[in-house]
This record gives C-alpha cells, sequence and structure tokens, in this order.
C-alpha cells in the first residue's frame, strides 16, 4: 500500500511539474514574440484555435449555462417561499453565479469539448512523428503548437464565462418572474444591489487560470503520448479527469483564499 502510495505521489507531482515547466516555456516564448519582432506570435494558428476551440463551444456552453440557471431558481424558491423572499433569488443566483458557477461550468464544458481534442490532436502528432519533424527543421513544438493553444484557450474561456454567467442569471431571471411571481423591476434591482465589479472580477480571474491549466495539461499529455493509438486514448482520458479534478480543487483553494482576502 505505501509502494501504491508513493507511485501515485510521484506520478501527480510529474504531471503537475511537467504542466508548470509547459507553462513556464509557453510563458518565455509570448515574452519573446511580444518584444522581439523576429519572433512572431503566429496570429492565424492563435485565431483558428480560438474558433476551434471557443467558438464552436459557445452552443454547449450556453445551453448548460441556461439549465443551471433554471435549477438553482427552481432548487431555491421553495425554502424562500416559506419566507417570502422569493424576490431573494436574483441575490442568490447573481453571487453563485459570476463567482463560481460561470468559470467552472464553462471549464468543465471546454475540457470535454476541447482539452479532449488537443491531447488527442497532438498525441497523434506524436505518434506520426510529426514532432519530430519539427524539431529537425529547427521548429520549437512549444512555440508553434502549444503556444496557439494555450492563448486560445485562456481567452475563449474568459469570454465564455461572460457569456455563461450573463446566461444562466437570465434563464434565472425567466423563471422567477414567469412562474415564481417575481416582480421584473424587484428582481432587477436585487441583481444590481448584490453585483459588484469585484465578483466579476474574481469570476474572470478564476476563468482565466482554469484556462492555463486546461491547455497545459492537454498539451502535456498530448506530448508525452507513447503506445500508439492505445495511448492517445488514455491521454484524452487523463486530460478529462486531471482537469476536472484540478479546476474542482484550484476553484476550492481561490475560494478560500478571497474569503481571507475580503473578497466576498
Amino acid at each position: 500500500m505505501i509502494t501504491t502510495l508513493g507511485a501515485r505521489t510521484l506520478g501527480l507531482v510529474m504531471i503537475v511539474g511537467g504542466a508548470a515547466r509547459l507553462v513556464l516555456s509557453t510563458t518565455r516564448w509570448l515574452g519573446r514574440g511580444l518584444i522581439d519582432r523576429d519572433v512572431r506570435l503566429g496570429h492565424q494558428a492563435i485565431s483558428a484555435q480560438i474558433i476551434r476551440v471557443g467558438t464552436r463551444s459557445i452552443g454547449i456552453v450556453l445551453v448548460v449555462s441556461a439549465c443551471i440557471g433554471l435549477i438553482l431558481a427552481m432548487a431555491m424558491y421553495p425554502p424562500l417561499q416559506q419566507f417570502g423572499q422569493e424576490a431573494t433569488i436574483a441575490n442568490i443566483v447573481a453571487i453563485a453565479v459570476t463567482r463560481e458557477m460561470g468559470p467552472m461550468i464553462s471549464a468543465i464544458v471546454l475540457t470535454g469539448f476541447a482539452g479532449a481534442s488537443i491531447a488527442a490532436e497532438l498525441g497523434t502528432m506524436v505518434v506520426g512523428e510529426e514532432i519530430e519533424a519539427l524539431e529537425a527543421h529547427a521548429l520549437n513544438p512549444v512555440r508553434f503548437l502549444v503556444l496557439p493553444r494555450l492563448i486560445a484557450t485562456v481567452l475563449s474561456l474568459i469570454v465564455l464565462t461572460v457569456l455563461a454567467d450573463i446566461v444562466a442569471m437570465g434563464s434565472a431571471a425567466l423563471i422567477s418572474i414567469g412562474a415564481f411571481g417575481v416582480s421584473p423591476h424587484l428582481y432587477l434591482a436585487n441583481t444590481l444591489q448584490e453585483l459588484s465589479v469585484l465578483d466579476f472580477t474574481t469570476g474572470i480571474i478564476k476563468a482565466a487560470v482554469f484556462g492555463v491549466m486546461l491547455a497545459a495539461l492537454a498539451c502535456y499529455n498530448g506530448l508525452k503520448v507513447s503506445g500508439g493509438a492505445a495511448g492517445v486514448g488514455k491521454a484524452t482520458t487523463d486530460t478529462v479527469v486531471q482537469t476536472i479534478v484540478g479546476v474542482i480543487i484550484v476553484d476550492m483553494l481561490f475560494t478560500a483564499v478571497f474569503l481571507q482576502l475580503g473578497w466576498t
């Protein structure tokens, strides 16, 4: 049992360390691209990845977010009705969505939609020896493959989080006003009263960090593929599992830190 625990701990450290090294290497290339004119960031590649990762994920993220808003409103209505506080659904939904549910749900959906795809794509390139071909032509895989995907994932997740916030609050408002008899003016007033710039800021910070983690784990698992098609499948599964667990743990840590800072 001790041996198994030690092996799993070592594996976890290797995953975290490998992903962190990949992020640092990508950050260096990003810095060089912003400072050195001879180092191109590959704007076309970034745009293509934004379309592939972000644009195509909008539909599913919005559907899930709308359902989350409806679920929150319906779950809170019975206990709040007992005290005649149906209108406070707006307050609770606004905070829950912008601070927690928006970035977390967007990250989890994007993990299944785009994270697995990135890992499978890079893994297939490794199996097909395309990575070796890049290196043989003195082209750095981190610069040409990882950097565009990381930038695209971070930007896409930030935008998706904002859209998810709006849709979730909107769906909760629709059912509260249409089915629960809450006054539209009172619902809007409670929402605006409860929300602040800090609420959106904390959500955006989480989304950016989740995006970096998602892209790093997907690229790391994809680039270390071995064993042919079976290795590609394993990399895809590992990416989804590791990212979802990581998102939940990091979100918990963020919430604890924000609580200590008084950002709640």
